[in-house]
């Protein structure tokens, strides 16, 4: 029988917390979030669109964020323009068969995005070559890049335009505020999309 006490997820479930009480007193991370609203909201009362790209569990997380946007948060409303970028799985496979798959965002960002769009890379190290390739290709586009990673930014920290890096080094807990930081961004950006 599993004790109602159990000390091993009592200590996973206080890790997760730690981490979002760590961001919840980092001025500079919740300024961060704050700009990525006004980027997105901008973007998309400009009639541009959000790209999202990750890897594995980011990628996850990319396309429910990308949801969240074309389909619905808390609201009954017009669908805003979002994609995540490895949803087409014939490109995805092509792309990385034909040439790497460190393009394989970078292509398709370079095919479809266009200036004032906004690009969304996810990766919990920051390192995660095919992001980089994206968000350096965005910004010959003249793309806006928000880039979502661990607590050091890994090299993604210098070439994004804003870096939203969740204050740990742990993976599990870093997508988690990921999605808890894109929930945020998700709200806010619907209700003044709606109400303003």
């Amino acid at each position: 029988m599993i004790s109602n006490h159990d000390s091993a997820v009592k200590a996973i479930i206080g890790a997760s917390i730690k981490v979002k009480q760590d961001i919840l007193i980092d001025a500079d991370l919740l300024l961060s979030i704050e700009k990525a609203v006004f980027v997105i909201l901008t973007a998309l009362k400009s009639g541009n669109k959000i790209l999202f790209c990750g890897n594995g569990g980011s990628a996850a997380d990319a396309q429910h964020l990308a949801a969240e946007f074309s389909g619905r948060f808390y609201q009954d409303r017009k669908a805003l323009p979002a994609e995540a970028l490895h949803v087409n799985t014939s490109y995805l496979t092509a792309v990385a068969n034909d040439y790497s798959f460190d393009v394989v965002y970078s292509r398709l960002v370079d095919g479809i995005g266009n200036p004032g769009d906004v690009l969304v890379g996810l990766s919990t190290s920051g390192n995660s070559k095919n992001i980089i390739n994206a968000l350096e290709t965005a910004s010959t586009k003249s793309m806006s890049t928000i880039s979502f990673t661990g607590a050091t930014g890994g090299k993604m920290k210098d070439i994004s335009d804003i870096l939203i890096n969740v204050p740990s080094t742990d993976t599990p807990r870093i997508q988690e505020s990921h999605i808890m930081i894109g929930h945020i961004i998700c709200q806010l950006v619907e209700e003044k999309y709606f109400h303003q």
